[in-house]
């Protein structure tokens, strides 16, 4: 047998490793409820026309080749005003580059910067992969707090405290995968403030950063003269083309990143580009009509109202109230009776005996993810309050 890598061995992804015995079921023909996957597509949100209208005209005006390793030049020039507009941050076209979705940005930015033993600090609980890629490169996730009482709000005195020689970036991500936070301005400036005093770039995720409901995202690098500011976006989410796999990396700073920005792109030039067809609809999708974005947002805003009221009816169950991106980061308060040794028994519990799909929290973080589970808050109110009705009866039961 020839051996795999030692550094493949650690990999592991909650979100679709969960899908495996769910499938099992539904080989049988049981079926389940789908709770687990940030894919609008899977419910009943659908690309808008225009958007897919862009696509076909492309394939026909011949953008079928490869584009270029940065991007699309009328791409990169539409994400510049969209930036502008938005954010009023100013941007070049040599500090754009367009990705694979923003998990190939995400794994290029941190081979490009990491080194065996760097440490990077991602918040807690976080987007699986920060954690996967950062041990991929031998370097260390280091968790900092964030406050569940305080809507999963970043603890700054936390952050402040886990910063080493080693460290080599603060990870932001607003609003946030998997506790749908949406983080103010003052706990953005103040992360700014820390990165500054210790010298450190801020990477900044922000994928959802239209879809909220109880105010408007800031953008990390509109509040950031002085202290350099890496940010990933792409069309997957607000837009509703997550198998078109468009994102992007933004560089903001005052050449602190020269050497990181050249060592990105000189990666990106080795594996060639993103999807081209797929770019030159991003065009029409950036520079087009909007009024998806308020739809979804109504839509979306009525499914988190009624997660978290029903969540909280639960008995055995609590949760904070998430303002944006499309999930719920119930705490499992019952863990304390022992019937389950973690969270990942409880979610397969749950699956088995209630055909309802969720990820286990600690999946996203073993120190402050654990004893919770995530939830997408996209399916309808009828399938949402089938799988916590579900759910509520399996919690009586096991609890009485």
């Amino acid at each position: 047998m020839i051996k795999a890598s030692k550094r493949s061995q650690g990999i592991s992804y909650a979100i679709r490793d969960i899908v495996l015995p769910a499938r099992e079921l539904e080989k049988k023909g049981i079926e389940v409820l789908h709770l687990n996957i940030g894919d609008p597509i899977k419910y009943d949100f659908d690309t808008p026309q225009h958007i897919k209208d862009a696509l076909y005209e492309a394939t026909n005006e011949g953008y079928n080749g490869y584009s270029s390793s940065e991007g699309d030049f009328e791409f990169r020039k539409a994400i510049i005003e969209r930036e502008k507009k938005r954010n009023n941050v100013d941007y070049k076209l040599d500090d754009i580059c367009v990705t694979t979705g923003v998990t190939e940005s995400l794994q290029i930015f941190l081979n490009a910067c990491l080194d065996p033993g760097d440490e990077l600090l991602v918040p807690g609980p976080t987007y699986p992969q920060y954690n996967v890629i950062t041990r991929f490169n031998n370097a260390k996730p280091i968790p900092y707090k964030t406050i569940e009482s305080e809507g999963w709000q970043p603890d700054i005195d936390d952050i402040k405290s886990k910063i080493t020689k080693r460290t080599r970036g603060i990870i932001v991500i607003n609003p946030n995968n998997p506790t749908g936070a949406l983080y103010s301005k003052k706990v953005i400036q103040e992360i700014i403030n820390v990165a500054g005093e210790h010298n450190l770039p801020i990477i900044s995720d922000e994928i959802y950063d239209d879809i909220t409901f109880d105010g408007k995202q800031i953008a990390t690098a509109s509040l950031s003269n002085d202290v350099p500011v890496i940010t990933l976006n792409g069309l997957s989410k607000v837009y509703l083309v997550p198998g078109w796999r468009v994102g992007y990396i933004m560089f903001h700073h005052n050449g602190e990143l020269d050497a990181i920005q050249d060592a990105f792109m000189r990666i990106a030039r080795s594996r060639l580009c993103a999807n081209s067809v797929c770019q030159r609809t991003g065009i029409k999708a950036l520079k087009g009509p909007q009024n998806h974005i308020k739809e979804m947002n109504q839509k979306l805003r009525k499914r988190r109202d009624f997660s978290y009221k029903r969540l909280n009816e639960i008995e055995g169950i609590s949760t904070a109230k998430p303002d944006g991106a499309f999930y719920i980061f119930p705490k499992i308060e019952a863990m304390d009776s022992g019937i389950w040794k973690d969270d990942k028994e409880f979610v397969l519990d749950v699956l088995k005996e209630t055909h309802v799909l969720i990820v286990n929290g600690s999946g996203f973080c073993q120190t402050y993810g654990k004893n919770h589970f995530r939830a997408v808050i996209l399916p309808s109110i009828n399938t949402l309050e089938k799988a916590f009705d579900n759910l509520e009866k399996f919690m009586k039961k096991k609890l009485s």
